[in-house]
């Protein structure tokens, strides 16, 4: 079977790597878009027919499942992908886990780009599954463009930034953009001794694996990776291979779970669904 993964950037690296840790047999599709990136500050209609046009170009390439692991472009259209795909071809979108680190009784942050968090789509979530907890809401100014170039030192200034202005009380970090978990190491060397951060990447890889059309058996095969870049078959860009993650999937070989989750504090994973 084949999954298309579909991300303006990198943010599609953890989910793919969760995905190949847990059923390495299945091929993966990994749609970017550089021409079009980033697609935080674009318009609603920019981010649909890019969208729109990527999972078409899966389908057509015998996609089974289209995963989009990028909390602006759910918020933005994946009811449009439902409405075009579905029932054929489950869409599987992607939510911050709120509602875990708010189960957990911690008090909470919500690290996330500036659009989602002037978002009614964080305001609504948080609303919903915080269980009246208060809630940090701390945006994080070019740390995504940062991850997506391999920029470690503009990264570096951005985490630093955002854990200035992340209250001390905060004892858990809600990663509310899909980048944010291919820095994970370098944003609890920031924050107090003890904090966790909780991300939804593998919650929506084993979503996916519920979703498939057919159930993944391991069978000792491993999957391809295959890459498309603006509707152009390609490789992933130079800045992916600055991650484990990144230079685990150019290798087309299995993910290891040391590799997603390099940090023993992060918070362990709970089923977060979209």
């Amino acid at each position: 079977m084949k999954v298309a993964l579909i991300d303006s950037g990198l943010g599609l690296l953890s989910t793919a790597g969760w995905l190949r840790h847990l059923a390495p047999q299945l091929d993966l599709l990994l749609l970017m878009d550089p021409e079009g990136a980033p697609w935080g500050p674009k318009t609603t209609s920019f981010i649909t027919d890019r969208l729109l046009s990527a999972a078409q170009a899966a389908v057509r390439r015998d996609a089974e499942a289209i995963v989009v692991p990028c909390n602006t472009a759910t918020v933005t259209a994946i009811d449009v992908l439902r409405e075009e795909f579905e029932p054929g071809v489950p869409v599987i979108g992607t939510v911050p886990a709120v509602k875990p680190a708010a189960a957990a009784g911690r008090s909470i942050a919500v690290w996330a780009t500036v659009r989602t968090t002037a978002s009614s789509y964080q305001a609504r979530l948080i609303a919903e599954f915080a269980n009246g907890k208060p809630v940090e809401q701390v945006a994080c100014p070019g740390l995504a463009e940062a991850i997506d170039h391999g920029d470690v030192a503009a990264a570096s200034e951005a985490i630093d930034d955002a854990a200035g202005r992340t209250p001390e009380h905060c004892d858990a970090v809600v990663l509310g953009c899909t980048h944010y978990p291919l820095v994970a190491p370098e944003i609890l060397q920031r924050l107090p001794a003890g904090t966790a951060l909780y991300d939804s990447a593998e919650a929506v890889a084993r979503q996916t694996l519920r979703r498939l059309p057919r159930p993944t058996v391991p069978d000792g095969t491993v999957g391809g990776v295959d890459v498309m870049l603006s509707g152009h078959s390609g490789d992933l860009p130079a800045s992916a291979h600055a991650y484990p993650v990144g230079r685990a999937l150019a290798a087309a070989g299995e993910v290891s779970r040391e590799t997603l989750l390099p940090e023993a504090s992060q918070a362990p994973a709970v089923e977060e669904r979209a």
